[in-house]
């Protein structure tokens, strides 16, 4: 079974507060008042630690990224001009030209349309 984990990182904080607060009253006989300021300030430390945990693990997850979706291209269509002839399209073509019944010579002729 897999735990949250800040459930876990609370579980831990605990644990080194409790550990860190039975060490504290031995440490205070002993040392007179700069360990119980340190122990204050682990347990401090470490209340935050946890406090931080459960404020971060009450926050809902982030919403997936937004999916991809290609946008919408707008080709304008150039306009097509059509001009008008100027002139007449002419060009040559070889045709025969007879010159009695049996005899006929080719000759180019200006076809205009």
């Amino acid at each position: 079974m897999s735990l949250n984990p800040s459930v876990t990182l609370v579980r831990a904080a605990l644990a080194a507060a409790l550990l860190i607060g039975a060490g504290v009253p031995g440490a205070f006989a002993r040392d007179g008042m700069n360990a119980a300021i340190l122990g204050g300030v682990a347990g401090g430390v470490l209340g935050g630690v946890a406090a931080n945990a459960l404020i971060n693990g009450a926050q809902p997850a982030p919403p997936p990224p937004p999916a991809y979706r290609a946008r919408p291209v707008y080709v304008e269509e150039e306009a097509v001009v059509v001009r008008p002839r100027r002139s007449p399209v002419c060009h040559y073509e070889r045709r025969k030209e007879w010159l009695d019944e049996d005899n006929f010579v080719y000759k180019r002729v200006e076809v205009c349309e």
